[in-house]
C-alpha cells in the first residue's frame, strides 16, 4: 500500500498543512522542519496523488526554470528570452522558480522531481551536489544545466576561465600594460556559481604569463552590484599609477566602472578603456566593448536538448560549449 501525506506528517512530527507547504512552497518552511519532511518523504517513497496521476497521463506540458536572483542580472533575462522563444508553438508552459537562499535550492531540488507537474527542468548558474543530481536522475525528471556542470547531467556552458584569458589578451593587444579588474561575486552565496571569479582566474593567468599583475582595489567587494563596481573603479582610478584599462567581470559591473570614470574626469577610452563580459542587451546601446557569450542561444539550445530528452525518453550527459568572442565597440 502506498504512503499518504498523513504518513509523512506523522513520521516527520508535523501537521498535514506543513507537509503541503513543504511540497508546494518549500521556501516558506523552516530549514530543520523541511529536512525532517524530506527525510520522511524519501523513507516512505511518498508520491503525491496529483503527481502520480499526472505521471500516468504524461500530460504536464510544463518546463521549469530554476535560477538564482534572476531579476538582478540582465544575463538571466536574456537566457530566459532564449528559453521562451524556443518553447513557442511547442505547447509547453514556462514556470520560473527564483531562489535566493540555500534552503530554497535544497527545497526545490528535493520537491520538484516528485511534486511539480514538470516535464523537464532547466537549472541556471546553480551548483548541484552529487545527491541533488542523483535525485533528479533517480526520479526521472529530464534536466539540463545552463552555465553549470555536473557529470550526471547534460549542460550548455562556456569556459569562463578562457573568457578571462580572452579579455586579457585583447587588452594586451591594444597596448595596455596597467590593467585593472573589477569583480564582486566572491561574496555570492555558496550555491551560486561565481562566474566573475572564474573569469578573474583566467585573466590573472594570462597577465602573469606576460610578466604583469592586475591592479586591484584596496578592499574586498561586498556585493556584485554596479554601485559596488563604481566604488572599486574609483579606488583604482585614484591610485598613484591608475590602470589604462579595466576589465569588469560582467556588463552590469562595467556600468559602475563607466560611471566612476566619468566622475573622475577621465575619458573613455582615451584615458581608460573599459571591457565588460556577457554582451547584455544594453551593451550595444551604450557602446560597451565586451566578451559575448551568446546568452539567448544558450537558452534556446538548452530547450532543444531538453525537449529531445522528453520526447525520446533518453538520458544523456551531453555537453555543449559555446564559443566566446570579443565585441569591440566604443569603450576600448
Amino acid at each position: 500500500m502506498s504512503s499518504t501525506i498523513y504518513d509523512v506528517a506523522s513520521r516527520a512530527g508535523v501537521s498535514i498543512a506543513t507537509v503541503s507547504r513543504a511540497l508546494n512552497a518549500p521556501q516558506t518552511v523552516h530549514p530543520a522542519t523541511l529536512q525532517r519532511i524530506q527525510e520522511a518523504i524519501d523513507a516512505l517513497g511518498f508520491v503525491p496523488k496529483a503527481e502520480a496521476s499526472a505521471r500516468a497521463r504524461r500530460i504536464h506540458r510544463q518546463i521549469g526554470v530554476l535560477a538564482p536572483f534572476f531579476m538582478h542580472y540582465p544575463s538571466f533575462t536574456q537566457r530566459l528570452r532564449g528559453v521562451s522563444s524556443a518553447l513557442l508553438d511547442t505547447g509547453f508552459e514556462l514556470v520560473v522558480y527564483n531562489v535566493e537562499t540555500p534552503e530554497h535550492v535544497r527545497g526545490y531540488l528535493h520537491t520538484l522531481p516528485i511534486t511539480r507537474r514538470l516535464d523537464g527542468l532547466l537549472i541556471i548558474s546553480l551548483m548541484l551536489s552529487d545527491e541533488e543530481a542523483a535525485r533528479l536522475v533517480q526520479h526521472g525528471l529530464p534536466t539540463v544545466l545552463i552555465e553549470g556542470s555536473h557529470p550526471s547531467l547534460p549542460a550548455v556552458e562556456i569556459d569562463n576561465v578562457e573568457g578571462g584569458e580572452i579579455a586579457a589578451e585583447y587588452l594586451l593587444a591594444k597596448g595596455h600594460r596597467r590593467i585593472g579588474f573589477v569583480g564582486g561575486d566572491r561574496q555570492l552565496p555558496g550555491y551560486a556559481i561565481g562566474t566573475s571569479a572564474l573569469r578573474f582566474r583566467g585573466f590573472v593567468k594570462t597577465l602573469e604569463r606576460h610578466g604583469l599583475t592586475p591592479i586591484l582595489p584596496g578592499f574586498t567587494p561586498q556585493t556584485a552590484s554596479h554601485e559596488e563596481a563604481r566604488r572599486q573603479a574609483l579606488d583604482l582610478l585614484q591610485q598613484p599609477e591608475p590602470p589604462t584599462a579595466i576589465f569588469a567581470g560582467n556588463d552590469t559591473l562595467a556600468l559602475g566602472v563607466l560611471k566612476a570614470a566619468r566622475e573622475s574626469g577621465m575619458r573613455v577610452p582615451e584615458d581608460v578603456a573599459v571591457l565588460g563580459f556577457d554582451d547584455a542587451d544594453f551593451a550595444d546601446y551604450i557602446g560597451l566593448s565586451t566578451i559575448s557569450q551568446s546568452l539567448e542561444e544558450s537558452g534556446r539550445l538548452a530547450v532543444e536538448m531538453l525537449l529531445s530528452m522528453i520526447s525520446e525518453s533518453l538520458r544523456t550527459n551531453r555537453r555543449i560549449r559555446l564559443p566566446l568572442q570579443v565585441v569591440e565597440r566604443d569603450t576600448t
